[in-house]
Parts: structure tokens; C-alpha cells; sequence
């Protein structure tokens, strides 16, 4: 089953996605702050099986919640209204916009070029720590 991961901003929601065996996070879309993406959210959540939505949340650096957290945790409980079957995870996204600039600008991409693509990757650092997380549980899970 897959996981989504999302990136909340204020303009923009970067999207990203697993594979079917939940090991790889890919980038999936970018979309424009709004009325219709919740529904856009929806739609993917219903078009492939999931099993659940990872919602980046914002912390200060010494881990206290700030006011943008209190927008993420409004927006995931909006979604949860829309697609009340899907499981909602917050996760923490500290870093994950600085990380996804400085990867974009490995590959030769200056600011500009990274714009469109910048919270799909943010959503896919993510969403990539939340599996791998799951992936280090089960590895380490002692047999009963």
C-alpha cells in the first residue's frame, strides 16, 4: 500500500508519494493553496490504495509547536472531514525545505528553476524519513 506525503504552505502543497511497498518516496505534484485541493487530495487517496497521509509538521528548532504548526494541524483536520478513511500521520519537517534546496541545487537548478518543484521535494524528504522509519521499526521489532 502506498503513503502520501504532503508538504503544507501557505501558497503552495507539495505532494509526494511511495511505491507500493512503502520503501521509496517519490514527487508526485505541486498544488496552488486553495478550495480544490483538498478535493485533488481526495481524488488521489481514492484513485490507489493508501495507507495513509503523512502531513509535514512545522517545529521550532528546540522541537516547541509555532503558529504555522497550528495551520498543518487545521488543514489535516480538514482533510481528515473530506477523506475520513485515511489514516493522517504528522511528521516532523524540520529541515526538509533547506534540504530539498540544497539537493535541487546539486543538480544544477538556481532558485528560479526550483520554484515549481521545491515543495514536491520537500514533500518527498518527508515522507522518505517517515517510511524509512517504518522500514527501521520492522527490522527491528523482537519476534514474540
Amino acid at each position: 500500500m502506498r503513503w502520501l506525503g504532503i508538504d503544507y504552505g501557505d501558497s503552495r502543497i507539495g505532494l509526494a508519494i511511495s511505491d507500493e511497498l512503502a520503501v521509496f518516496a517519490h514527487p508526485m505534484r505541486t498544488l496552488k493553496h486553495g478550495q480544490t485541493a483538498l478535493k485533488e487530495i481526495r481524488f488521489i487517496c481514492e484513485s490507489q490504495p493508501m495507507s495513509g497521509v503523512v502531513i509535514g509538521l512545522p517545529k521550532n528548532m528546540n522541537g516547541t509547536l509555532g503558529s504555522s504548526s497550528m495551520k498543518v494541524k487545521k488543514f489535516g483536520r480538514d482533510l481528515a472531514a473530506e477523506i475520513p478513511a485515511v489514516k493522517i500521520i504528522y511528521w516532523d519537517e524540520r529541515l526538509t525545505t533547506v534540504q530539498a534546496q540544497r539537493v535541487l541545487h546539486s543538480t544544477g537548478k538556481n532558485a528560479r528553476q526550483s520554484k515549481a518543484i521545491i515543495d514536491q521535494v520537500a514533500a518527498q524528504i518527508l515522507l522518505q524519513s517517515y517510511l524509512d522509519s517504518l522500514q527501521w521499526s520492522n527490522e527491528t521489532a523482537v519476534p514474540s
